[in-house]
């Protein structure tokens, strides 16, 4: 049977794999040996589903946006991912991967982040499971995302500015990955996104399958069946992306739309737009599309969005894009604020820049009046507060 799951070797398609340098070899092998078996044992899904429900305070709720379901002429659902401990999905998978480590005798964790919330995510199940965590972030990052940064460190992890590159998400990975060569023996890396090299893409998305599992079971309560007609989300890495659409990506009656980040226009030289700007290459262990000059140097990616300026893509995404299972809309900077403004005026719901992004595409999006649609809301905008003000306060001078 075709599918867009990950197969044996770790591809999707011709996407994936893991290009490590030797020393990291063993430590991929030995992870790649031991995740399923882990993940998939009854003691793990036990305490992992545990957790989910009394910590994380899930299942989130799928709540009908009655008027956005109104000005698209649609029948829209909000995932509501915002609403977890830590504010976005990225809770699901740190929980995931922190019981991993410790089954794996691991005593020390390692983080990349971008946006913070997974880098908060990650201080968060250290503070729980008592460990030491150090969180690779980009100097630009660690400006913008000033409180996020103050509660890691009230976590009591230690947050680590990186000043090369375009000081952002690419270069918090490059660190972390260097870390992780000089300590392969006591250190787990729990990577935020479905990227980096096998079999971390496919924990990643299974971690997170716990959304689309639960959309499944909402829908079937709320709609009398448990498919949407279509799933839209954002992608930087693509991990919220990935949980939302797992249990539906062989279903080909569900219409996936993914939304990267523009910045200030596919052509203007600031955008973010991987899948539509990036070509073959290999980024952080894996191959996929990747952001890159003729001569195959990395360019630097631009969104006003800390989460989804990454130059590279997970690679399930690059092969549904390629294979043409995904619809890839890009949503620039400004069309990204106009939408958390309008979630917020029409449903009082604050979301996360990630997210305005999902929800920028509505307008470039056909619906029928019966369609069922799913948009998941991976984050709150708590963290973006400051950025929503300066652009509120220029719009209204």
């Amino acid at each position: 049977m075709k599918t867009y799951q990950v197969d044996e070797n770790g591809f999707y398609g011709e996407f994936g794999g893991a290009y490590v340098p030797e020393i990291l070899h063993r430590c991929v092998e030995v992870l790649q040996k031991t995740y399923l078996e882990v993940i998939e044992s009854e003691s793990f899904k036990a305490e992992y589903y545990q957790l989910l429900r009394d910590y994380v305070g899930r299942p989130s709720p799928l709540y009908y946006a009655k008027r956005l379901s109104e000005k698209y002429g649609c029948k829209m659902y909000l995932k509501r991912e915002d609403l977890n401990h830590t504010g976005a999905h990225k809770i699901n998978n740190t929980i995931g991967q922190i019981l991993l480590a410790r089954r794996m005798g691991k005593t020390r964790i390692i983080a990349e982040t971008g946006a913070g919330q997974h880098g908060v995510a990650t201080a968060t199940v250290c503070a729980l499971m008592n460990m030491d965590c150090i969180v690779y972030m980009g100097k630009t990052d660690v400006e913008r995302q000033q409180v996020n940064v103050q509660k890691m460190k009230m976590l009591g992890a230690t947050v680590v500015p990186v000043t090369s590159g375009n000081m952002t998400l690419k270069d918090a990975t490059n660190e972390a990955i260097r870390d992780w060569c000089c300590h392969p023996a006591d250190t787990f890396y729990i990577i935020g996104s479905t990227v980096g090299p096998h079999p971390y893409p496919d924990m990643v998305a299974r971690l997170q399958s716990v959304i689309s599992e639960e959309i499944r079971e909402q829908l079937m309560e709320k709609e009398g069946r448990d498919y949407p007609d279509t799933l839209i989300a954002c992608v930087g890495g693509g991990s919220n992306a990935a949980g939302t659409i797992y249990h539906y990506i062989d279903d080909e009656r569900v219409r996936l739309i993914l939304a990267e980040a523009g910045g200030k226009g596919v052509d203007s030289g600031e955008s973010a737009a991987t899948i539509q700007l990036g070509r073959k290459g290999i980024i952080h262990g894996a191959r996929t599309l990747v952001m890159q000059s003729e001569d195959g140097q990395i360019e630097e990616p631009y969104s006003i969005s800390a989460g989804l300026d990454y130059p590279g893509i997970g690679p399930v995404h690059a092969n549904l894009a390629v294979k043409k299972r995904a619809a890839i809309l890009a949503v620039d900077d400004d069309e990204a604020l106009e939408a958390a403004f309008e979630l917020t005026r029409l449903e009082g719901i604050i979301p996360a820049l990630e997210s305005a992004h999902a929800l920028g595409t509505l307008p470039k999006i056909q619906f029928r009046p019966d369609e069922v649609v799913v948009l998941t809301v991976s984050g709150r905008g708590d963290k973006d507060i400051e950025t929503y003000i300066a652009y509120f306060n220029t719009k209204n001078k």
